[in-house]
């Protein structure tokens, strides 16, 4: 099974992108959660 290497020309810089965005935005929506898990007790 050989993966196209177009295939992943295409996917990667989405893929760095996306998980960029992960990795910026995922301390503030835990701490919204925590906030919104706290404020429920």
């Amino acid at each position: 099974m050989d993966i196209d290497m177009r295939v992943a020309f295409v996917l990667l810089p989405v893929i760095a992108a996306a998980s960029w965005a992960v990795f910026n935005i995922a301390p503030a929506a835990i701490r919204q959660i925590q906030a919104f898990l706290n404020r429920e007790a």
